[in-house]
């Protein structure tokens, strides 16, 4: 049995259609899917819901999906959060402006399903493995604190 807790997914996209779109092809992933519908709405999501995956659109009223990306990977808090832009923009400067303000990758409109779950797929399994090193990495920490220092080698 698994004991995992799901993984938390938070749709941000301004147009009920591709919410729609995008939590269909996401009904084949196990995992908890929130949704905003702007920029300040998906701010306060990512502090209620603590997503592991944001899909983030990047044209979104009161703050833009660049800003939001930015401030979600600035606050040392959500920092660890993965983003994914989903956006119709494919300019290069748009490209550079998503990896400066911080996105771990983008996708392109319209959506490829396929292309969609396995980056969803890929990104989950990473965010699992970067959780249980620092796990492991508090745990070792922890057992130097009691253990104290080495012992001093002889000769």
């Amino acid at each position: 049995m698994n004991t995992e807790p799901k993984s938390r997914i938070l749709i941000a996209d301004d147009n009920p259609t591709n919410v729609e779109l995008l939590e269909a092809f996401l009904a084949e992933v196990d995992c908890e899917i929130a949704t905003a519908v702007d920029g300040r709405d998906t701010l306060e999501k990512v502090a209620a819901f603590q997503p592991d995956l944001i899909l983030l659109d990047i044209m979104m009223p009161k703050i833009s999906g660049f800003e939001v990306c930015k401030q979600i990977k600035t606050d040392p808090n959500t920092r660890h959060i993965i983003v994914l832009m989903v956006t119709a923009l494919s300019e290069l400067g748009d490209i550079e402006r998503a990896v400066n303000a911080g996105c771990d990758d983008f996708l392109s409109k319209p959506v490829n399903k396929l292309e969609l779950l396995k980056r969803v797929e890929n990104m989950l399994k990473l965010r699992r493995v970067t959780d249980e090193l620092e796990r492991l990495r508090r745990y070792i920490d922890s057992m130097e604190e009691t253990a104290g220092p080495p012992p001093k080698k002889l000769g």
